[in-house]
Formats: structure tokens, sequence, C-alpha cells
């Protein structure tokens, strides 16, 4: 990768996205987390925004297999500080139907065998999360879908799952009970792992079906056929939303870390060898 190539706004999408990437410029990048999903840089709204596929080419890539580490910091290492992504989400709140938008405010993660944080050894670092997606994002996506007519859910609670699997009718209820209302694969570790970094991270959902138990059981296509109808849609949603953001940030997520720890990192975004395992010695 070369220093010249920076960003200062990420987009993380699903599937179907092929928009995005038409006038984009291919780039490579290497991490000490192994490769992570092509990604591309464009120009949108003023500003060099750097585009990643998380499910990689042809969607090759399962929820639970995809390498978020790597691809959280390869915006890093491209010098992004605000992350948009987009999400297909099953409505376990029985208010929300098939093509709502919805911006998430809030997670719980039952997620089981993915690599979660970049901070695997002293010093320990915990990262607060009082306030897990970014509001000056979610404020922008909020007003991108109210000036292009999109019925926008403001707040939600979203439970991120394993899979690939689709969850049991019981597990829906078990997480109704717990306030969540909708369900995903993909969001988590993603939020977290840009928190840690000091990286503005929000989701642009997309109801793709009711969950399990609340409809009668759905082949993928179906689910596909959803999302597909409101792609355009998303996507100038999110073009608008960047014209939206702010160039200097004042959320909880710009202070996040502190600057001595960010200062290892750097160190390896400038082409200094890296080693994983002393990611707090650097």
């Amino acid at each position: 990768m070369k220093n010249s190539v920076k960003a200062s706004v990420g987009i993380i999408t699903g599937s179907g996205f092929d928009a995005f990437f038409k006038q984009a410029e291919a780039v490579r990048v290497d991490t000490p987390f192994g490769d992570p999903a092509p990604i591309s840089i464009t120009d949108i709204a003023g500003r060099k925004v750097a585009i990643l596929a998380r499910h990689g080419s042809n969607h090759g890539n399962p929820p639970h297999r995809i390498n978020y580490r790597a691809n959280i910091f390869t915006m890093y290492i491209l010098g992004v500080k605000q992350i948009l992504a987009t999400n297909a989400v099953g409505a376990i709140n029985r208010k929300l139907k098939p093509g709502k938008l919805v911006v998430p405010h809030d997670f719980v993660d039952f997620t089981k065998l993915r690599h979660n944080t970049f901070y695997d050894s002293a010093p320990v670092i915990h990262i607060d999360m009082s306030e897990p997606y970014c509001p000056e994002i979610r404020r922008a996506l909020v007003l991108a879908s109210e000036k292009h007519s999109e019925d926008i859910c403001k707040k939600a609670v979203l439970v991120c799952t394993e899979g690939p699997r689709f969850e049991t009718p019981a597990e829906i209820s078990l997480f109704r009970s717990l306030a969540c209302d909708i369900v995903g694969m993909t969001s988590l570790p993603e939020v977290v792992l840009a928190r840690e970094l000091s990286i503005c991270y929000a989701s642009l959902c997309c109801v793709s079906n009711m969950a399990s138990g609340l409809q009668p059981a759905q082949g993928v296509d179906d689910l596909t056929m959803v999302a597909d109808r409101k792609r355009v849609a998303m996507e100038q949603v999110l073009k608008e939303a960047i014209s939206l953001l702010p160039s200097l940030r004042s959320c909880i997520c710009a202070t996040a870390v502190k600057d001595t720890t960010l200062q290892r990192l750097e160190r390896y975004a400038k082409g200094i060898p890296f080693n994983n395992r002393r990611l707090q010695s650097l």
C-alpha cells in the first residue's frame, strides 16, 4: 500500500452494492491480522471514501469466517475516521416489516468464535460501549433517510448471532425478552473493533424478513429479493449521509482510546514491521 492513499470515510457493505465500486480505485493493504476483503477508494460528496465488501468476492466469506480485524484495521491504516456499514437483518419487533430501514443505537452480542478485540495482551484495554454506535453518523443516516422519504426506524437494539444458520423460534423469543428489535450476523465485532481504534461506526440496516417463528420459513432467495429492492435507496441514503458528516468529530468515539495506544498502531501503519502478539509493546 502506498502511504499517499488515504480516505477519511469508510463504507462496509454486504453483497450487491456493486455501484459503489464502478468508479473506485482498488488498493492493496497488508495487515498483521491477515488479508482484508477487497477494498477500493472513490470520491463521494467531496470526501475520499474507502469501500469494502465484507464478504469478499462473490460473497465468498460467510459471517462467521469474515476477517473482521483485518477489515477494520485496513480502514485504520487508510486513515478512516468514520465508518458507515450496511447490514441485512431480520425483524424481532413485530412493528418492523420487510423493507424497513433501521439505524440501531445499541446491541447484544451472541457471537461465539470471532476475534473480537485488537488487545489480546497486557496492558489490558477496556473500551467504553455506553453509546456503541456513533451518534453523529446515526444522526446523518436518519436525516439522509428522511430527505429521501425513506421509512426509517431511528432507534433499535440489534442482536448479532454467530451464523451461518438462521435462528430458532426459541432463540428469537429469548432475544425479544432481552428487548432486541432486529437480528443479524455481521455487525459484531465490527462496531467494537472500530471503537478500539477510535473510529466512528454506525449501521444502516434493511429488514429483509420477519425473524424465525414470526412468519413461514423462507429461502435465502426470498430474503435477497427484499434487500435488492432497497439497495438503490440505501446507496442514496449513504451518499447523502456522507455529505452530512461533520469534518471535526465531537463524539465519544473520537477519544475512546488514548493517543499513546494508537501511536503504537500508527508505527505499523507507516510501514514498521508489526507482530500482533506485541500490539501493546510497540
